[in-house]
Order: C-alpha cells, then sequence, then structure tokens
C-alpha cells in the first residue's frame, strides 16, 4: 500500500509564493512517476505538473509554465512543487499522485495512487 501526504498549503498573497511537499510512505519514487494535481472551487481536477522516473522530464500545464517547478528527492522519498507569483486563480486542493510508468504525463486516470490534498488561496 502507498500512501501519499501533501504539505505546504496555506493562505497567501497574490504574487506570494509556496512550496508544497509530497512524501511517500515507502520507497516508490524508483519506480514511479509523481504528478501534481488540483482543483479549484466548483471546478474539475486538473493536471498541473508531472516529472518523470528516469530522466526527471517535467511537463506542466499552460497556466503554470515560468512559475512553478516541480523537483524529486529520491533520498527523502519527496516530491516538490515550488510556486511563484501566485495569482487567485492558483486557488486549488492540490493533490500528489504516483503512477508506476516511466514517463509521466497529465492524465488523471493515469494514477494509481492520491494524497488527501492540501489547500492553497491565494488572496489579499
Amino acid at each position: 500500500q502507498v500512501q501519499l501526504v501533501e504539505s505546504g498549503g496555506g493562505l497567501v498573497q497574490p504574487g506570494g509564493s509556496l512550496r508544497l511537499s509530497c512524501a511517500a510512505s515507502r520507497r516508490i519514487l524508483d519506480v514511479y512517476a509523481i504528478g501534481w494535481f488540483r482543483q479549484g472551487p466548483g471546478k474539475e481536477r486538473v493536471g498541473v505538473s508531472c516529472i518523470s522516473l528516469y530522466d526527471d522530464k517535467t511537463v506542466y500545464t499552460d497556466s503554470v509554465k515560468g512559475r512553478f517547478a516541480i523537483a524529486r528527492d529520491n533520498a527523502a522519498n519527496r516530491v516538490y512543487l515550488q510556486m511563484n507569483s501566485l495569482k487567485p486563480e492558483d486557488t486549488a486542493i492540490y493533490y500528489c499522485a504516483a503512477v508506476r510508468t516511466g514517463g509521466c504525463a497529465l492524465k488523471e486516470v493515469d494514477y494509481e495512487y492520491w494524497g488527501q490534498g492540501t489547500q492553497v488561496t491565494v488572496s489579499s
């Protein structure tokens, strides 16, 4: 059983930064690609970013390119999402998820394991 736990969410002003962390219950980063998804108020859950298993190739949805950065720390069994220049439209519950594959894509249906989410609110 794989458990994922997100942390690092909170309230931040527009233009501010947050770093989200996804901690895995066991060493899954050796065999799983990791993605971040978000669900805003009244919206469907959508993919934000993912990082592949072997070559650390990253994928970002257009709305966060240049502002967000995903990184993995296999030794710490964590994946991070650094979020800069935050906007009110980034307000959402952010989830990390794992898929047992080398590459990654922002397709929710592919992901096998999910965390419970962490709330990010961007407001003045």
